[in-house]
C-alpha cells in the first residue's frame, strides 16, 4: 500500500531542506575549523521525503564526510588504500605535508581549509 510522500530535492548544501536529520560531526581533536562547504555535517541530502523522512545523501568533497577541515600546518590527511600483510586493500589515511598540497587539489578530497 503506498503511503503518503511529498519528496524534494536540494540542489546542495545551501537549499532548503539539505540538513534536515543530518547530525553534525562531532570534532575528533585532530582536525580544526568546520568545513566551509558542509558547516560540520559532512553530508546533505539530495532528496528527501518529508512525510517519512527517508532520504538519499551525497558526501562532502571538500572534507571527504568528516566535517571538519585542516588550517594550520599539520600534515593533510588523504582517504587512500592499501594493501593490508594479508593481501587485502584496506582503507587508511594518507598524510602529507602542507607544502607539498597545491591549491589545485582542495577539492580532490584533501582535509584542507580554503
Amino acid at each position: 500500500m503506498p503511503h503518503a510522500s511529498n519528496i524534494v530535492y536540494p540542489d546542495g548544501p545551501d537549499a532548503p531542506h539539505a540538513f534536515d536529520i543530518v547530525p553534525l560531526k562531532p570534532r575528533n581533536g585532530t582536525l580544526d575549523a568546520m568545513c566551509p562547504v558542509c558547516h560540520g555535517y559532512g553530508e546533505w541530502n539530495v532528496e528527501i521525503d518529508l512525510v517519512s523522512f527517508r532520504c538519499k545523501r551525497a558526501i562532502c568533497d571538500r572534507c571527504s564526510g568528516a566535517g571538519w577541515v585542516e588550517t594550520g600546518n599539520d600534515p593533510v590527511g588523504f582517504p587512500d588504500i592499501e594493501l593490508a600483510p594479508n593481501g587485502r586493500p584496506h582503507w587508511v589515511t594518507s598524510y602529507v605535508p602542507r607544502e607539498d598540497v597545491n591549491e589545485d587539489d582542495l577539492g580532490g578530497g584533501n582535509l584542507l581549509a580554503p
